[in-house]
């Protein structure tokens, strides 16, 4: 079977990309946030609205309430949308609800399952990609109706371990968004505009810890049945 690869943006919908396997990402921050907790052990359960978080709380025991909606900490959350906090905390044990502006609405939109990845494992990704699904679709979160820099650097290097395998975008804009990321650094992303919300509120935590968590892990997670949890190899 023919392989091949095509990288969007998430504004509506998934009709464009037809049967093929999504692949949603999020950097800044909802898909590392999620990553980053699941690798820690603790249930991740995504929502795309406030509602649907309010209602999931009462039904999950003791649940952590995460996220943020245009940039801001709803009433009644304990933290925001951050997977530096995430990282420092300790009650694992407590499934997390959370919610964003555009990342968690990509996920819980998708068509199920849908694999959820970040710079954290991008290279595992790719390798499950390559293993078990000849038709991807790489799809960036579409902060603001924007295809972020960091969500194109993304999709754009695991994109091209694709192309190095064997696979043929689908179109010209898959190539172009390849070719001009594929070998950036990733400190490439500072001057987006993602990044320039994290510094103007006071959040340059979590732009360090995207930048300082690339490749670390070597795990697979996937959306299904509401939950974010991980993939078994193959």
């Amino acid at each position: 079977m023919r392989r091949t690869v095509g990288i969007g943006c998430y504004v509506e919908g998934f009709s464009d990309y037809g049967e093929r396997t999504p692949v949603a990402i999020d950097v800044i921050r909802a898909t590392t946030t999620a990553v980053t907790g699941v690798a820690l052990g603790r249930r991740c359960f995504p929502v795309g609205t406030l509602e649907d978080a309010e209602r999931l709380s009462r039904e999950l025991d003791n649940a952590l309430l995460a996220g943020e909606l245009g940039g801001e900490m709803p009433y009644g959350f304990e933290m925001t949308n951050s997977p530096a906090q995430l990282a420092g905390r300790s009650d694992t044990e407590r499934p997390m609800i959370l919610l964003s502006t555009s990342g968690t609405r990509l996920v819980t939109s998708a068509p199920a399952p849908v694999f959820v990845a970040c710079l954290r494992n991008y290279k595992a990704q790719i390798e499950e990609l390559i293993r078990s699904h000849p038709q991807v679709a790489l799809v960036g979160a579409g902060t603001r109706g924007e295809f972020r820099e960091e969500d194109q650097l993304c999709c754009a290097w695991i994109g091209a371990g694709l192309l190095a395998a064997g696979y043929e975008p689908i179109d010209d804009r898959t190539q172009q968004v390849i070719e001009r990321w594929r070998d950036l650094p990733v400190d490439s992303i500072v001057t987006g505009k993602s990044a320039e919300y994290l510094r103007s509120t006071d959040q340059l935590q979590d732009l360090d810890f995207v930048l300082g968590h690339v490749n670390d892990l070597g795990d697979v997670f996937a959306y299904s049945h509401g939950e974010i949890t991980h993939v078994a190899p193959g």
